[in-house]
């Protein structure tokens, strides 16, 4: 079996997960990641493929635009195929209720204007990338932890990723993907 991986990132974080994953893959199949960003994106062809990861992260509201384009462009072979979508944010690892609402708004939002409905969704959490932030970013994120009660220790990166649980998400998709491929043809 081969899977792909695209992914969207903004600060590095959902690359890490997206390599990650790869790597979880990579113990039983093949895998390819590619940045949506990536110039030769658009001669990706799905049809290769026994399933499809999209990894990207939530920013405001927003994924990142490549990625967008990439899903809307494809939504309707991707809507056919064993798909996996990992929503990377800060609110993914939140207890407020408005967190999750923008959360799940961002998420409804992407779906309406992709046509893309996944197979599957799981919603993982980000980091805070403060030795990458420039001043205004960092003092601006650091006050966002201080207000949900994380470490506000901007000497250092923070991650907020629950890597065991993204490891179950990942063996669950490939048994998916693993049983669709056993059950013989109609």
């Amino acid at each position: 079996m081969n899977i792909l991986i695209v992914f969207g990132t903004t600060e590095g974080h959902t690359r890490k997960i997206a390599q990650f994953t790869a790597d979880q893959i990579r113990t039983k199949f093949d895998a390819t990641v590619i940045d949506s960003a990536d110039p030769g994106i658009d001669d990706v062809k799905l049809h290769g493929f026994d399933g499809v990861i999209v990894a990207a992260s939530l920013h405001v509201g927003r994924f990142q635009s490549s990625i967008e384009d990439f899903v809307r462009k494809r939504h309707q072979t991707l809507n056919g195929m064993r798909t996996l979508f990992l929503p990377v944010s800060l609110s993914a690892a939140s207890k407020d209720d408005d967190d999750i609402k923008g959360l799940d708004r961002g998420l409804q939002q992407f779906g309406s204007e992709t046509g893309w409905r996944p197979g599957q969704t799981h919603n993982v959490a980000g980091a805070f990338r403060f030795t990458q932030y420039d001043f205004f970013k960092r003092w601006g994120m650091k006050l966002i932890a201080y207000q949900k009660g994380v470490s506000t220790d901007t000497s250092h990166d923070l991650e907020l990723t629950d890597w065991p649980a993204l490891t179950r998400v990942i063996v669950d998709f490939l048994g998916v993907v693993e049983k669709a491929q056993l059950r013989p043809a109609s």
